[in-house]
């Protein structure tokens, strides 16, 4: 079985403006970019839905500021955390050989 193709971002934008076009249809503008109507119908809905937010890429949601803000205390908690289980492991290994 055929890998899945994957279509950038930008790629999928300018699909769904050009079906948006009076002058085209989604199944005449799917067939001139070689893919299936059912997944420009779903780009379609999709942007209609999320707006610029849409075709995030690789499964991942985009993050509001406010998420991306929380994920990134995330990440310097557990490092922080990392730092001082190091240092008390220090501490007890010095304590230890004293």
């Amino acid at each position: 079985m055929g890998e899945r193709k994957r279509y950038s971002k930008e790629f999928k934008q300018e699909a769904v403006r050009l079906a948006k076009e009076p002058d085209q249809s989604v199944l005449q503008v799917a067939r001139n970019l070689g893919i299936s109507d059912s997944a420009l119908h779903r780009w379609i809905r999709e942007f209609e839905g999320q707006g610029p937010a849409a075709f995030p890429g690789h499964g991942k949601q985009a993050l509001t500021p406010e998420q991306a803000e929380i994920k990134r205390l995330q990440r310097e908690l557990d490092v922080a955390r990392q730092e001082c289980d190091v240092l008390k492991k220090a501490v007890a290994f010095f304590a230890k050989n004293q």
